[in-house]
């Protein structure tokens, strides 16, 4: 009879050293579902069952059209935000106060010449040489002037005070506004490219070029793929309440993939469930396996059937 390969370390156990043995099945540690933070249409798509990829590696491509759009705009709010504000905190150019007090200057002169009028006329009038119209006339011009130069004053005046701080601490909270919304769409505009959160192997794609994906949509497409990292692995089994005494968190085991029955591979008991399956009278427990690097996704895939030796003695050390 041929000796019994290892995978990884030691050899099988003898039935001296079991203190109980189990089937379950090999499962991933940690299996993720990679769907999209955005909806849209999948325009590259660059994975395959059985591939191999590393994290941050680009998975997919959604299409950008809308999302450039709303960056653009968003951009462009944020520099009209920014360009109000350091106008109201720079407050008035000196050419545009110049050019205030100037206009003010030339009313004020214009109204001193038509208060002189209005005056020359008022004599007039007293002395019957000068017309109801005329003085009506003269007044109007004179008030309509005097009006004007109360309004250019009060303008000049705010120029040179410069604006209100309302107005200044409302034109700063409008580019915070700006730039929050920029940084939603700057976001939403990122993640049209689909990266892999972990390094590990593709289980299963979930869709192709030309699809739409929606993550919120459960009754469409919603993911792209499932992906697990195939060098750590665990068998999932449930071991029955009159034999859960033999069994203890870090305990030495072995396992036996029941399709290759004669590689043996190290493991160790992670965890014991907390709650047991009532149906069943058992306790589900995880035992992780050691994975030689050189043989990770060749021989143990998930949900194979294994069989786990639980050994005598002392926990394994486990890192």
């Amino acid at each position: 009879m041929p000796t019994p390969r290892t995978g990884s370390f030691g050899s099988v156990a003898s039935s001296g050293e079991i203190a109980h043995e189990s089937k379950g099945y090999i499962i991933p540690a940690h299996q993720i579902l990679v769907s999209p933070k955005v909806p849209g249409m999948i325009t590259t798509l660059k994975i395959e069952e059985g591939q191999r990829v590393k994290k941050d590696d680009v998975l997919a491509q959604l299409e950008t059209t809308d999302y450039d759009a709303d960056y653009a705009r968003a951009v462009a709010a944020v520099a009209s935000a920014q360009s109000k504000l350091l106008e109201l905190q720079h407050g008035s150019r000196k050419e545009e106060v110049a050019q205030a007090q100037a206009e003010l200057q030339e009313a004020e002169a214009l109204r001193t010449q038509l208060s002189a009028e209005w005056q020359r006329i008022q004599q007039l009038r007293k002395s019957g040489v000068s017309t109801q119209s005329e003085y009506d006339l003269a007044e109007a011009n004179f008030k309509t002037t005097d009006k004007r130069v109360e309004r250019l004053r009060k303008a000049y005046d705010l120029m040179v005070i410069g604006p209100r701080e309302e107005r200044i601490e409302t034109a700063r909270a409008e580019l915070g506004l700006a730039q929050a919304d920029l940084t939603k769409v700057k976001w939403r505009l990122d993640n049209t490219t689909i990266r892999a959160p972990i390094s590990g192997t593709i289980l299963i794609k979930r869709a192709e070029e030309g699809n739409i994906v929606n993550p919120v949509v459960m009754n469409g497409s919603y993911s792209l793929c499932e992906m697990a990292d195939l060098s750590d692995l665990e068998v999932e089994l449930k071991v029955q309440e009159r034999d859960i005494a033999k069994v203890f968190k870090g305990q030495k085991c072995k396992i036996r993939a029941e399709a290759y029955p004669d590689r043996v591979y190290e493991g160790y008991v992670s965890r014991l469930m907390p709650i047991a399956d009532r149906s069943q009278g058992a306790v589900p427990v995880r035992v992780k396996v050691s994975v030689p690097q050189n043989e990770e996704g060749v021989y143990l895939k998930p949900e194979m059937g294994a069989v786990v030796s639980f050994l005598k003695g002392d926990e394994m050390t486990t890192r």
